[in-house]
């Protein structure tokens, strides 16, 4: 099984899709109430769609993209006037995050976790994956 795909709901399309664009995904697919992109690497998708009129968006579920190059990538993102919540940090859990919001306010962690992605300290052990 893969995971192929995450949709989470934004208050404008346009907006939405400036900021993922200027995170390097690329968009495939536009509509008025829906835009879907692929992620540079790995083959994984992402996709927003348009919130109803007067539809809450629950900013519950956060959003993870991965690189190897964290710091530069976030380096190159403030440089282009994106706003960070916390900058690129060390975290406890072996990985090293940074959070954001998109224009509706969902949650994003850009983050770099190397081995410790699928198989921290604390794994258990009867796993093989």
């Amino acid at each position: 099984m893969r995971l192929n795909q995450v949709t989470v709901t934004v208050r404008d399309i346009e907006s939405a899709v400036a900021f993922y664009q200027s995170l390097g995904l690329q968009l495939i697919v536009l509509s008025p109430h829906y835009a879907r992109f692929e992620c540079p690497e790995g083959g994984s998708t992402f996709s927003i769609h348009l919130a109803e009129l007067g539809q809450p968006i629950a900013a519950s579920t956060v959003v993870y993209f991965e690189s190897d190059r964290l710091d530069a990538w976030c380096g190159g993102l403030s440089a282009k006037g994106v706003i960070f919540d916390s900058p690129p940090a060390d975290q406890r859990w072996l990985w090293r995050e940074a959070r954001l919001r998109d224009p509706s306010g969902n949650e994003i962690c850009l983050y770099s976790a190397g081995k410790n992605r699928l198989h921290p300290p604390w794994r258990l052990k009867d796993t093989d994956a």
